[in-house]
């Protein structure tokens, strides 16, 4: 059986690339760096800080940014959290909350007198920049203007600013449970993960167009490989292609490892590797997706190396890219996608392939169907991580992928097909949909290839 007409649950969603893409391939590192530094004075962060402080009761926030490592392969990257609420991109930055103080609560001369929010930056060490690069100093005059903050002190003065404060509040909330148990040892660490999850999961619009330029590159990636792929090439060298392109268009890194598996290995779901030849007859899963200005994309397809798919692989291809149109065509708030939650996106991929597909032995697909059909994408890929409320339901402003797949080892088929989705109010907005999923679609566009 064909699955459902994709006009029928796309119509309207199809984001081509446009001038704004076309100005980012034209000159990407300048159009970087002007992203990069207008994020540092975005009002999207200082909003985002207050609306955490709501969630502060009676407390003191602490949040450690990432340190400068000494490993040679890879670039220094903040830690997505501490990003998230600050913008900040240099090393050694700490960051200090507390919530507005109420009339009636104890001390609240005291409170009143602190301040709502602290960055500390380290010292500048100009015997290390030489080495590392300028830094900003806490004593610079910009500090302020440059990082969004009113108060900027010294990390040297961030232990006696902490003691200070914890004299006026009774909690403690964080993420490196750890070292502040060290420096409170009297005091329990409230998790801070769950309140900043459930404002990372509704993007702003910002967020969104950010997440949209990663994807449009991410789609340049995948045309890219469709137009040089062949028998005989190594997946590394099809991966190098992808990042290539992306990076030239301004993105500083991949979301996650390139994954590129052919033949026997499209059925290895986090295959990455890539070490594989490529041979006449095989599918190959490219999952595959940029992070640009910080935020991610998620993109998969799978696609014949030969320019034309078996019947056997065109069948269970149909069936997933069946599931997947399901599925997309249920989006909407309120929903989840829990294996097990009500109103659940995964049950109706999950029983669409069950219902419209075979193995070789007669027995029904849904047993390959080894992995969840949806995950939230952001700052991270997995977006955000570690919080059971990312299976929670659906909002409007939500971003997540929408990936079903079969892998049958026995056969050397596996199929998955990954969108990145942005929920509306009364539905779906495929963010990738300019990249084909019809099979016929794909084959023409291989069969343009050099």
């Amino acid at each position: 059986m064909q699955p459902p007409d994709r006009s029928q649950i796309l119509d309207g969603t199809s984001v081509p690339t446009g001038s704004y893409t076309q100005g980012v391939r034209r000159f990407p590192l300048f159009f970087a760096l002007v992203l990069q530094l207008g994020a540092s004075v975005s009002p999207d962060f200082a909003t985002r800080r207050t609306n955490l402080r709501k969630s502060i009761s009676d407390g003191v926030l602490v949040l450690f940014g990432n340190k400068e490592s000494d490993d040679l392969h890879d670039a220094f990257f903040q830690q997505t959290d501490f990003y998230y609420l600050t913008g900040w991109e240099e090393p050694g930055a700490i960051l200090i909350l507390t919530p507005e103080p109420e009339k009636d609560a104890p001390a609240y001369e005291q409170r009143a007198k602190a301040p709502r929010e602290i960055l500390f930056l380290p010292q500048r060490i100009p015997s290390e920049e030489k080495w590392t690069g300028r830094k900003l100093g806490p004593d610079d005059p910009e500090a302020p203007a440059t990082t969004g903050f009113t108060t900027v002190m010294p990390a040297e003065r961030f232990e006696a600013e902490f003691r200070s404060l914890m004299e006026l509040y009774p909690n403690l909330y964080g993420l490196d449970s750890a070292l502040l148990a060290k420096l409170a040892p009297m005091r329990s660490v409230l998790d801070v993960r769950r309140p900043i999850a459930r404002l990372r999961m509704e993007k702003s619009p910002s967020e969104i167009e950010a997440i949209q330029r990663a994807t449009d590159a991410s789609i340049d990636a995948h045309r890219a490989a469709w137009r040089t792929i062949k028998p005989g090439e190594y997946e590394y060298q099809i991966a190098a292609v992808m990042v290539e392109t992306y990076m030239n268009e301004g993105c500083r890194r991949s979301a996650y490892a390139p994954i590129v598996a052919s033949g026997p290995n499209a059925s290895t779901l986090h295959y990455s590797r890539n070490s594989r030849r490529t041979d006449a007859g095989d599918v190959i899963v490219m999952d595959v997706g940029a992070e640009c200005d910080h935020y991610a994309s998620d993109i998969t397809r799978t696609v014949p190396v030969s320019g034309k798919f078996t019947p056997r692989q065109r069948e269970i291809y149909d069936v997933v890219l069946g599931a997947q149109r399901a599925a997309i065509a249920a989006v909407k708030p309120g929903m989840t996608f829990g294996r097990t939650a009500p109103d659940s996106l995964y049950k109706i991929a999950y029983d669409y392939i069950n219902t419209h597909g075979k193995d070789v032995h007669g027995q029904l697909l849904g047993q390959y169907f080894t992995h969840g059909l949806s995950h939230h994408v952001g700052l991270d890929v997995h977006d955000p991580v570690d919080t059971s409320d990312a299976f929670g339901p659906l909002k409007a402003g939500m971003v997540i992928t929408i990936e079903p797949g079969v892998y049958i080892p026995e056969e050397n088929i596996g199929v998955r097909i990954e969108d990145t989705i942005l929920v509306t109010e009364t539905g779906a907005k495929v963010l990738s949909g300019a990249l084909p999923t019809d099979p016929d679609e794909i084959e023409r566009a291989l069969a343009q290839r050099k």
